[in-house]
């Protein structure tokens, strides 16, 4: 018997290998698809050629790839659709273009998987045609089905014009895949180049939205547009800027000032991101001890009520390594809303800010705080509350805008939350807003007061306007009455005491051990569990 040998069979490279009968069994692959396969990975990962890369480049923006590379791990991606192009317009003419203007694959973020597609300007603009489409809808659907967070960078002049009404059909596609991932998955986008017309509307249905200062822009009709139908001239950073959808129309809930930064922090936010509505939050231990008391906070509100001081100290103070993620920082300012760690556990935290408009709510406050809650809700994301609310903003303006509508959109999302819910009441609550703001009586767990509060159905001077009119007006003194009884209005009902014997405060506790408390009651909060009534949805007045 032969004695089996440690090289390997010789294969004569010129013929085929034959079975026994002497027949050939299979033919050998032909080397030129090899080269031709590596010629088309080469053709699609050029994106637009040099020469649009250049241009790129030039306009401080990075390319699609550069993004994906610069977002994931190293060495993580995966992408899917390579070698996929589009059919042609059907006005004639159109060059096929490999990976069709958009890259999709998967990779991961801190070793968590995600999903993505980047927009790839240099090829044909980044617009949206059908086998663009599809990639984009590939990708989301395998998200969905694994449960992971869906990013898409978008860098796109729109729909295909070449395409005529498939494009238009494209957007529907993924239209539908963003409402029916909503609470499901997180989604976040990037405008990272222009989107307009109906391009607008998928990032508008996202969880969070990320813009580029200077290089994007986001508008339902553009500067020409305009001028036409209304004759006014208009800038596109005017008309749909980054800076006018940070501070205006709150589209947008974070900006940065390029590229790099904008990556960054999306890695950043998905650090406080569950993959998926069935999971909790990732767990961080930053090594900030749980008991740790912060002395200053006792002196943090001021003498004078009608003093205003920085709620972003308390922030700081309480939060794990005074680490907070702030959303829609320069939109409607009134009202801080982000992410921070408390004993490691992710946490969604809701301020009114007395530095701004006295912390009192609006109808852009209104709107950002509900929808934020809602997001929270949807993926198990505990809810604080840091509450000095001196009311509702007055005036025509407001009642005229709806703020009884708005209003009622944060009053609905506590109310629908059934996540751990935790309030502090640092200074003023009054009224109507200290019930919306995840007041006692409308459901949350815990409620915590600081010496400090001042829960009252109006504020000193205003109720002792109204009690006490007719002994003011009849004194000798009107403006010496009115103090007095100012003064013993605050003294009797602007304070935490009667609502703590009321039950309706749990406890009114020292303010350097606010840490500590919220830590401890979100330890026993963790197991909590309500029962909802069974139906298809409610119907937040929206």
């Amino acid at each position: 018997m032969e004695k089996p040998s440690d090289q390997p069979p010789q294969v004569n490279s010129q013929s085929p290998p034959k079975d026994c009968s002497g027949a050939t069994s299979f033919e050998w692959p032909v080397q030129d698809n090899l080269v031709s396969l590596q010629k088309m990975r080469d053709q699609a990962r050029g994106g637009g050629g040099t020469k649009r890369v250049e241009q790129q480049h030039a306009r401080g923006k990075l390319t699609a790839r550069e993004r994906v590379n610069l977002l994931l791990d190293e060495g993580s991606f995966e992408e899917f659709d390579v070698l996929k192009a589009g059919r042609g317009g059907h006005l004639g003419g159109e060059k096929e273009h490999l990976s069709d203007g958009v890259i999709t694959g998967h990779g991961t973020i801190d070793g968590r998987e995600i999903f993505l597609f980047s927009q790839d300007f240099t090829v044909i603009g980044g617009s949206l045609g059908e086998a663009h489409s599809e990639k984009i809808g590939k990708v989301m659907d395998h998200a969905v089905r694994v449960g992971a967070p869906f990013i898409g960078l978008n860098d796109s002049g729109g729909a295909r014009i070449q395409e005529g009404v498939d494009s238009l059909a494209a957007y529907g596609q993924i239209f539908n895949r963003n409402v029916m991932s909503s609470g499901v998955i997180p989604q976040i986008s990037a405008i990272m180049g222009p989107c307009a017309g109906g391009a607008v509307y998928s990032p508008a249905m996202t969880d969070f939205t990320f813009m580029v200062g200077n290089s994007s822009y986001m508008f339902v009709t553009g500067p020409n547009v305009v001028k036409t139908i209304i004759h006014q001239d208009i800038s596109f950073e005017d008309l749909g800027g980054a800076g006018v959808h940070s501070s205006k129309s709150g589209v947008a809930h974070f900006v940065l000032p390029n590229d790099i930064l904008c990556i960054r922090e999306i890695r950043r936010l998905i650090n406080y991101l569950p993959s998926n509505n069935m999971q909790k939050p990732p767990f961080l231990d930053l090594r900030d001890p749980l008991d740790r008391k912060d002395p200053a906070l006792n002196y943090l509100v001021p003498v004078n009520p009608n003093q205003p001081y920085d709620m972003k100290v308390l922030i700081n103070s309480v939060l794990d390594g005074a680490e907070f993620l702030e959303v829609q920082s320069h939109f409607a300012r009134n009202l801080i809303v982000g992410f921070g760690r408390l004993g490691g556990q992710t946490i969604g935290l809701i301020a009114n800010q007395p530095a701004v408009l006295a912390g009192v709510l609006d109808s852009n406050a209104s709107v950002k705080g509900a929808r934020f809650v809602r997001f929270c809700d949807a993926f198990n994301v505990p809810l604080i509350c840091f509450v000095d609310v001196p009311g509702f903003m007055p005036g025509p303006e407001q009642e005229h805008g709806g703020i009884i509508r708005h209003g009622a959109k944060l009053l609905y999302a506590f109310i629908e939350a059934s996540v751990p819910r935790i309030t502090v009441i640092v200074r003023k609550a009054y009224g109507g807003a200290y019930i919306v703001m995840n007041s006692k009586h409308i459901g949350a767990d815990i409620n915590y007061a600081w010496p400090t509060a001042e829960i009252a159905v109006l504020g000193p001077r205003g109720a002792a306007e109204v009690i006490y009119r007719k002994e003011i007006q009849s004194s000798a003194d009107p403006m010496a009455a009115l103090t007095e009884k100012e003064d013993y209005y605050r003294k009797t009902f602007a304070n935490p005491f009667l609502a703590a014997k009321r039950g309706y405060i749990d406890d009114v506790i020292f303010p350097q051990d606010t840490r500590g408390r919220l830590i401890r009651s979100l330890q026993f909060l963790e197991g909590k569990h309500v029962k909802k009534p069974t139906r298809k949805h409610g119907n937040i007045p929206l």
